[in-house]
């Protein structure tokens, strides 16, 4: 395994993560939460591990993100304060 690669992914990772929850407008924690999706595919792939990255970018970047935007499409896109 490539450590700073590694680090690299992990410290991505985390400010994504923080990002998705504290951001106020949905879409935008919605793309961040694909990107995170996407970005866990790419650890499960450094870790030798391909079936579960394959499943992950297709259920998690994939599959879940059309379904939370056609959800947020029939809801209001800002989060109430």
């Amino acid at each position: 395994m490539i450590w700073h690669l590694d680090l690299t992914l992990l410290f991505l990772i985390v400010i994504i993560a923080i990002a998705a929850i504290t951001v106020r407008d949905l879409l935008s924690a919605i793309m961040l939460l694909c990107a995170y999706s996407f970005l866990m595919a790419v650890v499960w792939v450094e870790m030798h591990s391909v079936d579960v990255a394959f499943t992950e970018a297709a259920v998690g970047a994939g599959a879940t993100t059309a379904f939370l935007i056609a959800a947020l499409s029939r809801t209001k896109r800002w989060e109430k304060k």
